[in-house]
């Protein structure tokens, strides 16, 4: 007799869809929680940028069933509406959660998507928490699917696409579906339905533009979208991912790894692995601010520096260390993010928040004569040590000459907030309050009780909102 194997998406709607959210973990439970809370947080300082100040006004064009609530804002949209507007929020900042070493930023697309699909069916917290759980794990087993361990790198940026946004809009359209109730072919179809939405180019990392800002906005709409046309009859095929001319063919061609995307699902929880993101710029650069910070504890400021040779890995170089002048003299705060030298620089002159923090990146912060001193007289160069880590970890090795003759050496192998050196609570507070203000303290007061809550809605709920902005 034949017997019939299980397709991958079948066996991940499976997955979804026989989750009993009270035989969750407690340490997924807690993850799930604080990336919630981190990723509001963000929303909240993110609001302010331009690519979502353009989604807002577009959303408000739209109009639609007032259902889900937007970060800040008094009004009420469609939920695929308020999730196209929050996860825009949530990737403005280059300050969203990654997982490694797929280099994949899960919470951007799946907390803006499934809190929006929860508040439009009035979802209770513990089903909420259990579909992101869901979709987090998605998420990671996609994206290690597409991950080449011998290019180091992910084989959705070598081909030039964003990963996170593509992979981000599965995976949430999975947890989406889940809240709506589908069974396991429902969420098979809706999962199948958003291989063919999810989008995002890279461009934007190296030639500038502000269109990267909505990726993860675009992908949570889209998800939304999914399960919504799923639960509408729409249907996909079964073999989807792994197909001839499925998602995986489409994208890696047979550069990836079907083993990747089950081993260990509901058994093996990958959640609390991610890794949150302690400062506001690439990730390439937060070893250098620990570094920074450790060579400024031992007594050297700005003003002793004569040299600074900093060693990463040669695919970070690409990103933080070229070209150099362009490094040295970032023009915009969006730009200092991405400059090794002048992250190192605002580190030791001594940052904000944990080590640095937004108002760092600042016309004023940009301008100061110490902190460009300092970036001016620094290199960039591969380091072997580096290469060896990388891209389980963004390893720095710094080396500083000062103007008597000394020369200072810090390694920083391990990135903070991470499973190796992982935030304490207080610290995730801080980066927290950094955000968002008080509204972080009482955002935390509402996680601890969400798993009994039998509404998601106090997460938006505050008395810090504006208007909307289409009304402004």
């Amino acid at each position: 007799m034949t017997v019939v194997r299980p397709t991958l998406s079948e066996m991940l709607a499976e997955f979804a869809a026989d989750l009993d959210p009270h035989a969750l973990p407690d340490d997924v439970v807690s993850s799930v929680k604080d990336r919630i809370l981190d990723t509001l947080c963000i929303c909240h300082a993110g609001r302010g940028m331009d690519a979502g100040a353009a989604v807002r006004q577009l959303v408000a064009d739209w109009g639609g069933t007032p259902q889900s609530s937007v970060v800040h804002d008094l009004a009420r949209l469609p939920a695929a509406s308020a999730a196209l507007v929050n996860g825009t929020y949530a990737h403005s900042l280059d300050f969203d959660d990654t997982h490694l070493p797929s280099v994949v930023h899960p919470s951007a697309t799946l907390v803006p998507a499934v809190l929006a699909q929860a508040q439009a069916l009035a979802c209770g917290g513990l089903e909420t928490i259990a579909a992101l759980a869901v979709g987090y794990e998605v998420c990671i087993r996609l994206s290690m699917a597409q991950y080449d361990p011998v290019l180091r790198n992910s084989i959705f940026f070598e081909h030039g696409f964003h990963a996170t946004s593509i992979v981000g809009t599965v995976a949430a359209a999975v947890g989406c579906a889940r809240l709506r109730g589908l069974d396991r072919g429902g969420i098979a179809n809706a999962l199948g339905v958003a291989c063919s939405m999810g989008a995002g180019i890279i461009e934007a990392n190296r030639m500038g533009g502000t269109v990267k800002r909505v990726h993860c906005g675009w992908a949570a709409h889209s998800a939304v979208a999914a399960a919504a046309l799923a639960a509408a009859g729409l249907s996909a095929p079964s073999t989807v991912l792994e197909g001839d001319f499925g998602f995986f063919a489409a994208f890696c061609r047979d550069q990836w790894h079907p083993e990747a995307v089950v081993a260990g699902l509901g058994t093996s929880w990958e959640t609390p692995q991610i890794f949150f993101k302690p400062y506001p710029c690439n990730h390439f650069t937060h070893t250098l601010v620990d570094a920074a910070m450790a060579l400024r504890s031992r007594g050297l400021r700005g003003e002793d520096v004569a040299a600074v040779t900093i060693g990463t890995a040669r695919a970070s170089l690409r990103t933080i260390g070229q070209p150099i002048d362009q490094k040295r003299r970032p023009v915009s705060g969006y730009h200092a993010q991405f400059s090794a030298p002048f992250v190192f620089a605002t580190a030791l002159v001594g940052g904000g928040g944990l080590g640095v923090t937004l108002d760092d990146f600042s016309d004023s912060a940009l301008a100061d004569p110490l902190r460009r001193a300092v970036a001016e007289r620094c290199d960039v160069v591969a380091d072997d040590q580096c290469d060896s880590i990388f891209p389980h970890q963004f390893p720095v090795v710094v080396t500083v000459r000062t103007r008597d003759g000394r020369e200072l050496r810090k390694a920083v192998l391990d990135n903070r907030g991470g499973p190796q050196r992982p935030l304490s609570r207080e610290e995730l507070l801080v980066k927290a309050r950094c955000n968002a203000g008080p509204e972080a303290d009482r955002l935390a007061e509402v996680l601890v009780g969400l798993d009994a809550a039998s509404s998601i809605d106090a997460l938006f709920n505050s008395s810090t909102v504006s208007e909307p902005s289409a009304q402004r």
